[in-house]
């Protein structure tokens, strides 16, 4: 997979949306999700995300909304379905252009998931901060839905550990289980950066991390 297709951008705020030809619905769609990705990356606050604050941003009236989204929490997994595609994509690219053997590609990829954490704060703390999403099963959003995200991005760290182990510079004996463990290893040290800006991290606490928990040779 290549590179994320650009975010569709939504009109500048208070300004009037031209009214869809018949058959562009799937437009105004789009527009929805990436005012709601403005607002959340200008803000860094899911609270502003509001059915009001993403109708101003799109240039839309609010009952508009409800053609294409049941509530906010709806629009807020569709931002998060986008961000997690934005992800595995950035992923896949670093996989694929990473050069040397299976090492050397599995920290390519873990190099890439801490790079996307760093570039885009806003949507990776949704992403995985779950205070947007209501009372499962009680809504628009369901189990099944939030089950799902990032279940891609996972299973290629999982193929790319397995590489290592197949290379023989992993000691790997449950791929799913330690491509979890790398997750949250990786995942808690993006966490840290951004909540612990002044904190000393070590120069090469991202290589201890990924080299420990990949169960990887001191090679």
């Amino acid at each position: 997979m290549g590179e994320a297709a650009p975010t569709p951008t939504s009109p500048p705020p208070g300004t009037a949306r031209a009214r869809n030809r018949r058959g562009e619905g799937g437009r105004l769609r789009d527009d929805i999700v990436a005012a709601a990705v403005e607002l959340l990356e200008e803000t860094g606050d899911e609270s502003s995300v509001t059915l009001r604050s993403i109708a101003r941003r799109a240039g839309v009236a609010a009952p508009s909304i409800y053609r294409h989204f049941a509530d906010q929490p709806s629009i807020m997994l569709a931002v998060v379905q986008q961000a997690f595609a934005m992800l595995e994509s950035e992923l896949r690219s670093a996989l694929d252009t990473a050069g040397g053997g299976a090492r050397e590609r599995l920290f390519a990829v873990c190099g890439a998931y801490l790079g996307f954490a760093d570039k885009y704060p806003g949507r990776y703390r949704t992403m995985f901060g779950g205070v947007w999403m209501p009372d499962l099963g009680n809504g628009s959003v369901t189990g099944s839905d939030v089950s799902s995200l990032g279940s891609a991005s996972l299973a290629l760290l999982a193929d790319t550990l397995g590489d290592c182990v197949s290379a023989g510079c992993a000691t790997s004996t449950d791929l799913t289980a330690d491509a979890v463990a790398l997750w949250l290893g990786l995942h808690g040290l993006a966490h840290q950066r951004s909540a612990t800006v002044a904190f000393p991290w070590p120069p090469d606490i991202a290589e201890r991390i990924i080299t420990t928990l990949a169960h990887l040779d001191d090679a």
